[in-house]
C-alpha cells in the first residue's frame, strides 16, 4: 500500500510539474501572439494611412498648382512643364513625378528634382503593369479607381508607387487634346527606409518579400492594383514571452525545487505513517461493527449474526425470533433535556436490554431510538413474550440522567423464523410491520406479527394505488344532499360527498378511503378534484348553495387559498355560492394562520360553515373569533333526541345561539319527522337528513328541483 501510495504521488507530482510547465509555455505563446497581433495591426495601420495621406497631399497640390491654368495656353505643353516644375520643391520628397496622358505620352516631369522625359518615364513602367502607357495586353486597374498605391519592385528596387486619375479628382485636370491626366509619383523603398520603419516601431528586420510568407501575422500583403497580391512586406516579431521567461526562469525553477522538497517530505511522512496505519486496522476492524455511543453491535453486525443465525434456522434445533424496539418519547427528552442527556439514556437503555437477554442473543443499536435483539436461545412463542414483556416492564421504569428523573416507554415488534421468514429482508420487514402495530395500538406495548397484519399493509397499499388512479383518470364521483329550508318545502342548498365506483369492490363509501389518502398524501389532489367537479356539476343550479368540506390537511396547506381561488375561476363558479365546512381540527393546530386563511377566502365572497358543531370542547371560543357564517349541528345530538331529553336542551340552546349571534343554523341527521317539528320550532333555519334525501347523483337532483315542493309529500305521509 505505502508503494502504490509513493507511485501515485510521484505521478501526481510529475504530473502537476507538466501542467506548470505547460501552462508557462501556453502563457509564453500567448504573449508572443499577442504581442505579434499588435504590431501586425500597427503597422497596417500606419501604411494604410501614410498611404492615404500621400495621396491626399497629392490631390491638393494639384489642385491648388497652375496647372489648370496652363491647360489653357497657347502653348500648353510649355506651360503645363512650367507650371509642374515650380512644384519641384514640393514634390522633393518622391524621386520621380510624371504628368502623363492615357497613353503614357510625357507632357511633364522630374527625376531627382530635374526635369524628366518621356525616356526617364521608361523606368517606371518597370514598376508596374497598371501605370498609363503600360504595353498593350497589360491588366487594368479593378474598379476603375481615380487613385492607386502599390509597392513595386523593377527586379533591382522596390518602390511605393502612387497613380492618380486628375480628370477624377474633384476639379478635374482634363486636356483638351489629351484628354485626362494622370500622375505618376513614386519613391524607392530602400534598405535604410525600412530600417527606419523597423526602429521607429521596435521591432525586427522589415523587408519586402515577393513570396508568400509562413507566418500571416508576421506580414502585411501589399495589394497590387488589380486586387491581388505580388510583394509582401515582412518583419521578425517582438517576443516578450520569452524575454519574460527568461527573466522569470529562476522563480520557475524555485517552485520546482520547492515542490520537490515537499514531495521528499511527504514521503517520509507517509513512510512514517504507514507503520500507524497498520497499528490502527485492527483497531478499525473491530470499531466497524460496534455502534459507538452505546457499545452494542451495530446494525451491520445485526445482519451479519441474523443471517448466520438464519443460516441455522431451519435445522430441527433452529429457530429464532426477531424484536424490533423503538423508544416512546425520546424526542421529547433530546428536545427538553439536550442531545448529551438523550446520549445518557440511550446508554442506560442498552445496559438494561443486555441484562434481560439469555447469554447468545445478539442486542444490536440500529441508530436513533431503534434497537434490535435476536433470539436464539429457545425461542418459543411463550419465551419470546416474556422477553418482550420484561422489555416493555423495565423500560418503563424511570431514568435517572443527569439528576433528573425520566420516564420513557418503547414499542416491540416480532416476527420469527422459518414461521415468518426464512432470509433477513424477510424477517425484518415482518417484525417492522408488527412493530408498526404496536405503535398504532396505543405504543408501550408488543406485538406479535400475524398474516392479517401483512394482508392489512397489502390492503392500504392496493387502496392507495388504486385511489391514486382513480384521481387521475376521473373515476370518482360525486353524490350530493340536499340542505332544505325549515319547512322542509324548499331546496336551499347542496353538500358534495365523494364516492368511489371501485371496479372490483363496488361503491366505497368516503369513510374506507378519506382516513388513508390523508395518511399516504393523497387528500390534496383529492379536494382539489372534489371541489373543481362539485364547481363545474353546480353551474347547473343556480341559486343553490354548493356545501364542500375542506380536510384539515387541505386547510393547513400554505397554497390553500390561492388553490381555491385558482378552481373558481377555471370554473367560472360564482364564489358567493360556494360554502367550505370546515371542523375544529382545522383551527386547533394555528389559530392564527387559519385566521388568515379565512379572511382571504371570505374577502372573495366564498361562505365559511362550522361543522360537527358541539363535538368539540372550544366551539364557543371559535365562534367568538372566527368569522363563520353558518353553523352545523353534529347529527349525534339527534339520535336519541327526546323532546324533553338533554339532547333536545343542548340543541335548543345551539340553534338559540347561532341565531343570537347572527349565524344561519344547520341540523344535519334529521330523519323523523318530529326531529323536523321540533328543529323548526327551536329556529333552524336549514335541515338536511334522510327525511329528506340522502346523498343521490346530480341527475336526481335536478328532477327534485323540477317539482314545485319535492319533500311536501314526504312530510304529509310522515
Amino acid at each position: 500500500m505505502f508503494a502504490s501510495t509513493v507511485t501515485t504521488l510521484g505521478v501526481a507530482f510529475l504530473l502537476l510539474m507538466a501542467a506548470g510547465a505547460g501552462v508557462v509555455i501556453a502563457i509564453t505563446r500567448e504573449a508572443n501572439r499577442l504581442e505579434a497581433q499588435r504590431q501586425h495591426e500597427r503597422i497596417e495601420a500606419a501604411f494604410r494611412h501614410q498611404i492615404r495621406f500621400e495621396e491626399a497631399r497629392l490631390e491638393k497640390l494639384v489642385i491648388t498648382s497652375e496647372l489648370q491654368e496652363a491647360l489653357g495656353a497657347s502653348a500648353p505643353r510649355t506651360a503645363i512643364r512650367t507650371a509642374f516644375e515650380q512644384l519641384r520643391g514640393r514634390l522633393a520628397e518622391f524621386e520621380g513625378a510624371y504628368l502623363v496622358s492615357p497613353g503614357g505620352t510625357v507632357l511633364a516631369g522630374l527625376e531627382g528634382g530635374l526635369p524628366a522625359t518621356q525616356s526617364d518615364y521608361t523606368r517606371v513602367l518597370g514598376f508596374s503593369p497598371f501605370v498609363p502607357g503600360a504595353p498593350a495586353g497589360r491588366r487594368t486597374v479593378a474598379g476603375g479607381k481615380a487613385n492607386w498605391s502599390t509597392i513595386a519592385e523593377n527586379g533591382h528596387e522596390a518602390a511605393l508607387l502612387i497613380v492618380m486619375d486628375l480628370g477624377r479628382i474633384t476639379t478635374p485636370l482634363t486636356s483638351p487634346i489629351l484628354g485626362p491626366l494622370s500622375l505618376v509619383a513614386y519613391r524607392r523603398v530602400s534598405s535604410t527606409t525600412l530600417a527606419e520603419l523597423a526602429a521607429g516601431y521596435r521591432m525586427g528586420e522589415i523587408r519586402l518579400v515577393t513570396a508568400r510568407p509562413d507566418d500571416p501575422v508576421a506580414s502585411l500583403p501589399i495589394a497590387a492594383p488589380d486586387g491581388g497580391v505580388a510583394t509582401w512586406l515582412t518583419w521578425t516579431p517582438a517576443r516578450p514571452g520569452d524575454v519574460m521567461l527568461e527573466r522569470f526562469l529562476w522563480a520557475v525553477i524555485a517552485i520546482a525545487v520547492l515542490f520537490s522538497g515537499i514531495f521528499i517530505f511527504i514521503v517520509q511522512r507517509l513512510r512514517a505513517s504507514a507503520i500507524q496505519i497498520a497499528l490502527r486496522e485492527r483497531e478499525i476492524h473491530r470499531l466497524a461493527g460496534q455502534d459507538e455511543l452505546s457499545g452494542l453491535p451495530n446494525r451491520r453486525s445485526f445482519d451479519i449474526a441474523l443471517d448466520t443465525a438464519l443460516s441455522k434456522a431451519e435445522s430441527p434445533e433452529g429457530g429464532l425470533a426477531v424484536l424490533l424496539i423503538d423508544l416512546d418519547r425520546f424526542k421529547a427528552v433530546n428536545d427538553t433535556y439536550g442531545h448529551i442527556a438523550g446520549d445518557d439514556l440511550l446508554r442506560q437503555v442498552a445496559q438494561r436490554l443486555l441484562g434481560l437477554v439469555s447469554p447468545g442473543d445478539v442486542v444490536s443499536r440500529f441508530g436513533g431510538d431503534e434497537f434490535g435483539i435476536i433470539q436464539s436461545r429457545s425461542p418459543t412463542p411463550a419465551r419470546t413474550a416474556t422477553l418482550a414483556g420484561s422489555i416493555l416492564d423495565s423500560l418503563t421504569e424511570p431514568f435517572q440522567v443527569q439528576g433528573v428523573e425520566i420516564t420513557i416507554g418503547c414499542s416491540v415488534g416480532i416476527a420469527s423464523a422459518p414461521r415468518d421468514g426464512t432470509d433477513r429482508q424477510t424477517v425484518l420487514r415482518l417484525a417492522d410491520t408488527a412493530l408498526y402495530e404496536a405503535k398504532n395500538g396505543g405504543r408501550n406495548r408488543y406485538a406479535v406479527f400475524q398474516q392479517q397484519m401483512n394482508r392489512s399493509l397489502q390492503v392500504k397499499r392496493m387502496v392507495e394505488d388504486d385511489l391514486r388512479n382513480a384521481i387521475e383518470r376521473d373515476e370518482l364521483q360525486l353524490h350530493y344532499q340536499p340542505q332544505v329550508s325549515a319547512d322542509g318545502l324548499t331546496i336551499v342548498g347542496v353538500e358534495a360527498l365523494v364516492r368511489w365506483p371501485h371496479p372490483r369492490h363496488g361503491m366505497v363509501p368516503p369513510s374506507e378511503f378519506i382516513g388513508i389518502a390523508e395518511e399516504r398524501g393523497l387528500i390534496m389532489p383529492l379536494s382539489e378534484w372534489v371541489l373543481r367537479r362539485a364547481c363545474t356539476e353546480a353551474q347547473r343550479w343556480p341559486g343553490l348553495r354548493l356545501a364542500v368540506n375542506v380536510s384539515p390537511i387541505q386547510f393547513r396547506h400554505k397554497d390553500f387559498v390561492a388553490n381555491v381561488l385558482r378552481i373558481i375561476e377555471e370554473t367560472g363558479f360564482d364564489p358567493t355560492r360556494l360554502e367550505l365546512e370546515l371542523t375544529e381540527g382545522v383551527l386547533i393546530e394555528d389559530a392564527d394562520a387559519a385566521e388568515a386563511a379565512m379572511m382571504d377566502i371570505r374577502a372573495q365572497g366564498v361562505g365559511l360553515a362550522l361543522d360537527d358543531f358541539g363535538t368539540g370542547y372550544s366551539s364557543l371560543i371559535y365562534l367568538r373569533r372566527f368569522a363563520f357564517d353558518k353553523i352545523k349541528i353534529d347529527r349525534i345530538f339527534l339520535e336519541y333526541m327526546e323532546a324533553t331529553g338533554e339532547s333536545a336542551i343542548l340543541v335548543h340552546s345551539m340553534a338559540h345561539l347561532g341565531c343570537a349571534l347572527g349565524l344561519r343554523v344547520c341540523a344535519e341527521g334529521v330523519e323523523t319527522a318530529e326531529q323536523h317539528r321540533f328543529l323548526q320550532a327551536v329556529g333552524c333555519h336549514e335541515l338536511q337528513g334522510f327525511l329528506f334525501s340522502k346523498p343521490v347523483p346530480p341527475a336526481q337532483i335536478d328532477q327534485l328541483l323540477l317539482q314545485e315542493k319535492p319533500f311536501a309529500q314526504i312530510l304529509a305521509a310522515a
